[in-house]
């Protein structure tokens, strides 16, 4: 009787090893389980393997570092012929092959993407990708100037109070959910651990600057928690990889970027929270002199569309622990908003709205720059606007003021408030009782600017 018939499990012959067939081996454990021969032909003819002796050793090794999971691997010998046999039981959590999800269903082996991993790793556990426990790791181990940053973050944004502050690192946490089944989270490891990439390959941000084509000129790895790299990203691509245009307004110098900060900023923690990590895909950003790209990895909801971004809808993060946290520390909101205000900053300096583009599992936002001329014009208007309203006040809380006490009061020109009260004439705002000396303002309530 041949030795391999006696395993129940579903079976892969194989005449030789390749270590691509790990990821059997991963699609087997986040199955029923299974088996696979190592030295039998298609039929389960046994055709021997030569290295058997090393491969006692290395498949087992192989299989533990990059799954984290033990096989039973056994080596039989019939008629002389020596073959492996892979015992892979069911895991009772989603295994990864190097930030991969494999599944095998009936004769096939499948790599779970999209909603599809979504759906499995919910089912499989219970929690989201960014919820499963880690084992090995306590809140001692990490990282306390992520948590001081996150202190600070959260009181000077009045999201946390400093009586909810005032605890130890691991009540922190666990107010934040960051806790399960007394274990912590991936998200916590994500958040404030230094070196997250020990656990999760490929999590930190890509800076590049591009001229044309290829043309990397220069670039950045910003490494370390998500909350390091929240703080220190957006400071960073403002300070090294973006050039303002430099206006004085009387004695105070004026920087005009080309990008507007609060958009780039949001969508950079966007980037942050989103983002598949599972993959070991790091965050990129694509700086060139036109355009500025950034990208990440992600599951983009099926019934969601670029289109539907730019609409009105509803906040579903794909790792929401991790969502939460940066909403506690202010970084971001948690209606959905995030697109809208994204939108509305590049408005305010003149700017287009973004782009936005999915490709595969990637999803890119692109920003294109705005030009000086642009910039100066959108500063004055706005500097216009405040004007306007700065001369509203004064008429308001005194209608029979002049238009020289008003230029004297807020040290501007004559002609400047001349200006200013046209435009308020203009839409109806004000209108002038009696003549000038011996006249008034009437500020008509009803109407808006």
């Amino acid at each position: 009787m041949v030795k391999f018939q006696i395993c129940s499990f579903i079976v892969e012959y194989k005449e030789s090893w390749r270590d691509e067939y790990l990821k059997w081996v991963c699609g087997f454990a986040n199955a029923q389980g299974g088996c696979i021969y190592i030295g039998l032909d298609d039929n389960g003819k046994i055709v021997g393997v030569a290295s058997y002796k090393k491969l006692l050793e290395d498949i087992p090794n192989k299989i533990k570092d990059t799954m984290g999971i033990i096989a039973d691997v056994n080596c039989f010998d019939e008629n002389g012929k020596k073959y492996i046999q892979i015992i892979v039981n069911p895991s009772s959590y989603p295994v990864s092959y190097r930030g991969e999800y494999h599944y095998r269903s009936g004769s096939t082996k499948q790599q779970l993407r999209g909603s599809a991993l979504t759906e499995f790793l919910v089912r499989k556990t219970g929690y989201r990708w960014d919820a499963v426990p880690i084992d090995h790791i306590s809140a001692s181990d990490l990282d306390m100037e992520s948590f001081e940053i996150f202190r600070r973050e959260a009181i000077r944004t009045e999201r946390m109070t400093r009586k909810d502050l005032e605890c130890t690192n691991e009540e922190l946490l666990r107010k934040l959910g960051l806790f399960a089944d007394g274990k912590l989270k991936r998200a916590a490891v994500l958040l404030f651990y230094r070196n997250p990439q020990r656990y999760f390959t490929g999590c930190y941000v890509k800076i590049g600057k591009f001229g044309i084509g290829s043309d990397l000129q220069y670039q950045d790895v910003v490494e370390g928690s998500l909350i390091l790299i929240a703080d220190r990203v957006v400071e960073l691509i403002y300070l090294k990889y973006l050039k303002a245009s430099i206006s004085y307004d009387r004695e105070i110098r004026v920087e005009k970027y080309p990008y507007a900060r609060e958009a780039v900023r949001e969508a950079v923690y966007n980037a942050l929270i989103h983002c598949k990590w599972e993959d070991g895909i790091p965050v990129q950003i694509r700086i060139e002199d036109e355009a500025m790209y950034i990208s990440n990895a992600c599951v983009f909801p099926s019934d969601w569309t670029t289109e539907n971004l730019m609409k009105t809808h509803n906040s579903r993060p794909y790792n929401p622990d991790l969502a939460n946290t940066f909403f506690r520390a202010g970084y971001i909101e948690s209606w959905g908003r995030g697109i809208q205000k994204i939108c509305e900053a590049c408005s305010l300096i003149g700017a287009k709205a973004p782009e936005y583009n999915i490709l595969g599992d990637d999803i890119t936002v692109k920003f294109i720059v705005v030009s000086t001329k642009t910039l100066n014009r959108t500063n004055n208007v706005r500097k216009e606007n405040a004007m306007i309203m700065k001369v509203l006040e004064l008429i308001t809380a005194q209608t029979d003021i002049s238009l020289s006490e008003i230029a004297d009061r807020l040290g501007v020109s004559y002609k400047t408030v001349q200006r200013a009260v046209a435009d308020l004439k203009k839409i109806g705002l004000i209108e002038r009782i009696g003549g000038r000396k011996k006249g008034y303002w009437q500020i008509n309530e009803n109407e808006k600017i």
